[in-house]
């Protein structure tokens, strides 16, 4: 099974070496969020930096906020990274959680689900070599994954499930552990009822953080800051602080999930990390060794 570092995103600048030194270790992927309205580097343009330094770790969006971009735009960018890298680009899509980033694109949200479709209607024809439209020539370059580069949808429902099959790679698992099976193998089940040949990607993520305390306090207080405001839809109360009380914080809480996430059937795992402290690479690099 994969494991792969999802990036702070408080010290854009610092992103190098965190990628340089994940690049020589025992990672397969570097996950990267998306937010309009936070501090955030903008992830499509932070990735491309971040492959051009690196040789062989993938890099990922996870997720971005596709109802917020143009569609062939979009699919021009995504095509343009994959194709540079060399295939090693994976593009994490999602709707996001939050009325002000919409609000700030323009966007009505209210019809975020009904973008994402279109988008990834539009997207797969354009990474196909199909023309745009009628008089209208195909828009290149040709990604350097036939059909485009793999898709991974974040999901937490019975519609976003279903999207991962009818469009999709596979599924991003931001849940807590205990609602990871269910999610797995509903998306396994909605992948067959599709009709479609294999089985999906499933990828989990989990926010953890190693090092002293004052390093973990900092992990801790930026994600509870993430979480907190009024713009959130749909989350329960209290999510900011359970989000803030699950994250993982020791080598055996790290050990223990990835073995747990391997008896279900994960295909990589993904700890997304809080705290701008660079030495957290080798700390996990330690804990993932045999």
């Amino acid at each position: 099974m994969n494991v792969g570092l999802g990036l702070p995103i408080s010290d854009p600048k610092g992103l190098l070496e965190w990628a340089q030194r994940a690049n020589d270790g025992p990672f397969s992927t570097l996950g990267l969020l998306d937010r309009l309205i936070y501090d955030n580097p903008e992830p499509l343009v932070a990735l491309s930096m971040l492959v051009g330094a690196t040789s062989r770790i993938r890099v990922q969006t996870e997720v971005l906020l596709a109802p917020l971009r143009d569609p062939a735009l979009l699919a021009k960018q995504a095509a343009t990274l994959d194709r540079m890298s060399d295939g090693r680009f994976t593009l994490g899509i999602g709707l996001g959680a939050r009325r002000d980033d919409y609000e700030a694109a323009g966007v009505d949200v209210h019809t975020r689900g009904a973008r994402l479709d279109e988008t990834m209607t539009v997207m797969r024809r354009i990474w196909s070599g199909k023309p745009y439209g009628q008089g209208i020539g195909p828009i290149g370059p040709e990604p350097a994954r036939p059909g485009g580069p793999e898709v991974l949808f974040g999901a937490l429902g019975p519609v976003g499930i279903r999207r991962v099959a009818r469009f999709g790679d596979g599924f991003l698992c931001a849940a807590h552990l205990a609602d990871a099976d269910r999610l797995f193998r509903a998306t396994e089940k909605a992948w067959q009822t599709e009709g479609r040949a294999g089985r999906p990607r499933l990828v989990a993520q989990f926010n953890a953080v190693l090092g002293p305390d004052h390093v973990i306090k900092e992990a801790r207080d930026r994600l509870f800051r993430y979480y907190s405001g009024p713009h959130y839809m749909n989350l329960p109360d209290g999510f900011a602080e359970g989000a803030v009380a699950s994250m993982l914080t020791t080598p055996g809480e790290i050990s223990d999930t990835l073995a747990q996430m391997s008896g279900l059937g994960a295909d990589e795992v993904m700890f997304y990390c809080w705290a701008t402290d660079v030495a957290q690479v080798d700390r996990f690099a330690e804990t993932l060794s045999p």
